[in-house]
């Protein structure tokens, strides 16, 4: 698994994913996406994270936030997801059965500019890239969602953007991404790889210890004699 940032330092934005461990079923009925919203409601009361954007699948979740000191984002991870996978257990009584996450969450740095629209369009539309909904509005376990019926469900404050959100997002978010965009989120998620462009990523890989991310897959050659 691609490590994450040691410690994300405060003002840095990370997309943050996990899955169900073996991609199992964490949310099966609209009860669970609705627990998981109060979970969240509940730890971002306890560690108030700026959270931008989010979207919760059957099997996994996805999640735009923003610290505001260093050690924020491990501190709301951990509440999150122990909290949830305590409630999860004990409601489907699978306390001592293993777990329920496939391990720690992923995450990559996401520059504060246009790559930053990128990494939330793909967050807002992915139950219409899964072919769930005919419109990503439809889907009620998301950012795009709240931000349109605010008053439903969990209190869940979301946080403003970095950047102006563009006047014809509905239209973005039904519109398929390019396969470029896609294949540079996906390496992302895989790596742990900060997301922006070739200056931002090399500052941002020194400053948060991401060589790592860039590294072949095996084991390193033996310099030559």
């Amino acid at each position: 698994m691609p490590r994450t940032a040691r410690i994300a330092p405060a003002g840095v934005i990370f997309h943050v994913l996990n899955r169900g461990v073996g991609r199992r079923e964490i949310f099966a009925k609209d009860e669970d996406f609705a627990a998981f919203e109060r979970v969240m409601a509940h730890a971002l009361q306890a560690v108030p994270i700026s959270l931008l954007a989010y979207c919760i699948m059957s099997n996994h979740w996805h999640l735009l936030l923003c610290p505001s000191r260093t050690g924020q984002l491990a501190a709301f991870m951990a509440r999150l997801t122990m909290t949830h996978t305590r409630r999860w257990q004990e409601h489907y009584h699978q306390v001592g059965f293993g777990h329920l996450y496939q391990g720690r969450f992923k995450s990559f740095p996401v520059q504060d500019d246009l790559h930053f629209l990128t990494v939330a369009r793909y967050i807002e539309r992915n139950p219409l890239r899964a072919n769930l909904v005919e419109k990503a509005t439809d889907w009620r376990w998301s950012s795009l969602h709240r931000r349109l019926h605010p008053g439903e469900g969990a209190e869940i404050a979301l946080a403003a953007w970095p950047v102006e959100r563009p006047s014809d997002w509905m239209r973005r978010i039904q519109t398929p991404q390019n396969q470029k965009e896609l294949e540079a989120l996906r390496t992302a998620v895989d790596k742990g790889r900060p997301f922006g462009d070739a200056a931002w990523q090399a500052t941002t890989t020194r400053k948060l210890r991401l060589h790592s991310s860039y590294r072949k897959p095996g084991r390193p050659r033996k310099p030559t004699k």
